[in-house]
């Protein structure tokens, strides 16, 4: 160790904090709003693989109404999604 002048050591109050101080708090992060608007909370309460499912089977179900004719999946898929959110979000109501 290194020879030298030490520091000198501030007067305390009791509970060893610096006299005139504050005592210091955890900072905690400010609270923020979700990213999640509030009208899709009840897509929230289903896991995103369980809404998966729900849109997966709907579309299953339109392509077999229209004989599973190629061409139209992408379709299908988008209409059962729009499908599957107005029903979640219609149920939350």
């Amino acid at each position: 160790m290194a020879k030298g002048k030490e520091r000198p050591t501030l007067a305390t109050k009791s509970g060893g904090a610096r006299a005139g101080s504050k005592p210091q708090q955890a900072e905690r992060p400010a609270r923020t709003a979700p990213d999640v608007p509030i009208a899709k909370t009840a897509v929230s309460k289903l896991s995103p693989e369980e809404v998966y499912r729900l849109i997966q089977e709907s579309a299953y179900f339109k392509a077999k109404a229209r004989g599973f004719a190629p061409g139209h999946e992408v379709q299908d898929w988008i209409e059962a999604e729009a499908e599957v959110r107005r029903r979640l979000e219609s149920r939350a109501a």
